[in-house]
């Protein structure tokens, strides 16, 4: 009777420790990293990276519905599955002994590297910071998200900023300020959208205050490419004190902020780039692009920045330049992109707890490869000088 209850979780012990399971897993991994690098061609790098790599399950849109059926099975799942085949093939197989010791170690590591791309999916934050010579920033940007700031300019010598999501713009009809008497009433949210000049044959404007009265909105599909990000726009009235003070466009095309004063305090709305304030700065001191001779292609280009933390008394230059990153407070500061005549720098920022685990995987699977094979070695050479003994 124990037999029999015990099948099934035999059965299933059977199945999860299976290397033919291992190879399907590596497999669809192979197909799925072969299917997003054909489709970052229309999807962009981090469109094609979210739809194959990072999701449970990859979806199809069937044409002429708007029904979507799932194809294949996507990275997250096919990582997670592997990661369970290995540690219960490690527990099962494995016996607990110093001749095994190499393949343990083998096994730690390639588990460690599915932890590592889990923890990255989850936690890794892209972010940049663009900045010309001379220039100071004390905070950093995220390129494909957009915020709408509320920023209280009345005090000439600081402002205090309040970012609103596009998320929650996109699913709020109403959206209280912090820290402000202010309540932003969403009249309507755009992913992305074009703007033009508005013609005596178009439908009533939607705003009513500020420069949307004369412009006329257009929603556009959302951006997915990598070559330029959406241009956010949102239409928004701003109610405090019971008083509403017109409805407002604000978009990411729009380059200047408009404002409206509520009891001497005067405000700005402006839509832009999702910001991250740092509690330190960097300047931009000088930047340098090289170029092959008699070429146009990029040789090395370094920005020379001076990092300054009051907080921790630290003042100091630092040269950051192709594969050579400043790590610093938790982020990586790689040298990205430059511009307007080699005078603007732009750094890719990243922000991932796990970028240390690939490293410490490939150590474990190297140190492990070299364990098991002295061992065997080892082995091998005990059974040969024992055999010449016999033969004596």
């Amino acid at each position: 009777m124990t037999r029999i209850e015990n099948r099934p979780l035999s059965a299933l012990l059977d199945v999860l420790t299976s290397l033919k399971l291992t190879i399907v897993c590596m497999a669809a991994l192979m197909v799925l990293v072969v299917a997003c690098t054909l489709a970052q061609v229309h999807l962009g790098t981090w469109g094609a990276v979210n739809v194959y790599m990072r999701s449970w399950l990859v979806w199809w849109d069937v044409p002429g519905t708007v029904l979507s059926v799932p194809v294949f099975p996507g990275g997250a799942l096919a990582g997670a599955v592997l990661a369970v085949n290995l540690i219960a093939a490690q527990l099962k197989r494995l016996e607990l002994s110093w001749k095994k010791a190499g393949l343990w170690i083998v096994h730690a590591g390639l588990i460690l590297l599915v932890i590592g791309e889990f923890v990255t999916g989850m936690f890794q934050q892209d972010m940049q910071l663009a900045f010309e010579e001379g220039h100071t920033a004390n905070y950093v940007e995220y390129p494909r998200e957009n915020e709408l700031a509320v920023i209280d300019v009345t005090d000439p010598a600081w402002d205090e900023v309040y970012g609103i999501p596009e998320t929650l713009l996109a699913r709020a009809d109403e959206v209280q300020v912090p820290g402000t008497p202010i309540t932003l009433k969403v009249k309507r949210f755009l992913k992305n959208a074009d703007l033009a000049m508005r013609t005596p044959n178009d439908a009533p404007a939607i705003a009513t205050a500020g420069v949307g009265t004369s412009i006329r909105v257009a929603e556009l599909p959302p951006v997915t490419t990598d070559d330029r990000p959406n241009a956010t726009a949102a239409f928004v009235e701003p109610v405090a004190g019971g008083r509403s003070y017109g409805t407002w466009l604000v978009s990411a095309l729009l380059a200047a902020p408009q404002q409206f004063v509520y009891e001497g305090r005067t405000y700005q709305l402006a839509m832009r780039s999702r910001r991250v304030y740092l509690p330190y700065s960097l300047t931009l001191k000088d930047f340098t692009h090289d170029v092959y001779p008699g070429t146009e292609i990029p040789k090395n280009f370094s920005s020379l920045v001076h990092l300054n933390n009051p907080a921790k008394g630290e003042s100091r230059d630092v040269l950051i330049y192709m594969n050579q990153p400043l790590r610093y407070d938790g982020k990586a500061f790689y040298q990205a992109s430059f511009g307007k005549g080699d005078t603007l720098s732009i750094l890719q920022v990243v922000s991932n707890p796990g970028w240390l685990l690939p490293y410490i995987s490939c150590v474990l699977v190297t140190v492990g490869l070299l364990v098991h094979f002295a061992i065997t070695m080892r082995r091998s050479m005990r059974r040969r000088a024992a055999a010449a003994e016999a033969h004596s």
